[in-house]
């Protein structure tokens, strides 16, 4: 998961959760806290609990975050009352937020939000769309993360890539609007997430593993100068097992995918013909 993407994860995450975005660069936001986000991230329940025993009017921290050092203001700390805090794939704090939007929303059902302007005499179908949105894990002697997100159509198996940069201009809402009506899904919600796992696959087994092929040749290496040291030696004692473990636990390739989250989406407008642009829609 590149900066840019935690940038444009973060972003996307504080202003669905009612956190505007006050200021931004390249590498950095400031963002106002809700209330609700600010009993989440910043660990202080005694000022919220001591808050609403007096009745208080609450006072929400505004949050600073780092992306991209190189990209940020250098005068950041000076700029606002509290320190900004760098935020990276692997840190505590993206950490946090990923758990936190498992617990909102691991699974969630929209519809289309469609604009009176294209409501005919009839009735319009809304298309479900299964979305998942999957963190892709690459392990050897380093580790290195990157976020996918697939739809499917479950009515004709379509499968797009990048779902998610599509799906977010759309206007959506949590119940079926007037003059719309669900069409019956062909595919099972079941049925296509073992497609999309298997799509996954697809797609990393296409990918250069270079990086494991390399991290093997290393594994091989220390394994045969551990068994060097022990040359000559009768019986093996367990500090060379124990060695022996460990180089492969270090060497040994891996990946792992693991779902944040998805959802249905029931959506009119085909996601690659959505216009970027939200002014068009009318409420």
């Amino acid at each position: 998961m590149l900066q840019a993407d935690v940038h444009k994860y973060l972003k996307t995450f504080f202003t669905e959760n009612d956190s505007p975005v006050l200021e931004e660069s390249p590498g950095h936001l400031h963002v106002q806290l809700s209330v609700e986000m600010d009993k989440a991230l910043t660990n202080r329940p005694f000022y919220w609990q001591y808050l609403e025993k007096i009745g208080g009017v609450p006072n929400p921290w505004k949050m600073t975050v780092v992306t991209d050092e190189d990209q940020a203001p250098v005068d950041l700390d000076k700029r606002y009352d509290r320190k900004a805090e760098a935020v990276h794939f692997g840190s505590p704090r993206l950490h946090q937020v990923f758990e936190l939007t498992k617990e909102q929303g691991s699974h969630v059902r929209m519809y289309e939000k469609v604009a009176r302007t294209s409501l005919s005499a009839h009735s319009l179908p809304l298309l479900p769309w299964l979305n998942m949105n999957m963190k892709i894990s690459y392990e050897a002697e380093k580790k290195r993360d990157r976020l996918v997100s697939i739809g499917l159509c479950l009515t004709n198996g379509e499968m797009i890539e990048d779902f998610y940069d599509h799906l977010k201009y759309y206007p959506l809402e949590a119940d079926i609007p007037d003059y719309c009506f669900t069409v019956s899904p062909l595919i099972k919600p079941l049925s296509g997430v073992e497609r999309i796992r298997h799509q996954i696959e697809l797609i990393v087994r296409s990918e250069d593993h270079g990086w494991a092929e390399e991290a093997e040749l290393k594994m091989a290496e220390d394994l045969a100068l551990l068994q060097t040291f022990y040359d000559g030696a009768e019986e093996l004692p367990d500090s060379f097992h124990v060695e022996q473990d460990a180089i492969r636990r270090q060497y040994t390739p891996k990946v792992a995918i693991t779902v944040i989250n998805g959802g249905l989406f029931y959506l009119h407008q085909h996601p690659l013909a959505v216009k970027k642009t939200r002014n068009r829609w009318l409420h």
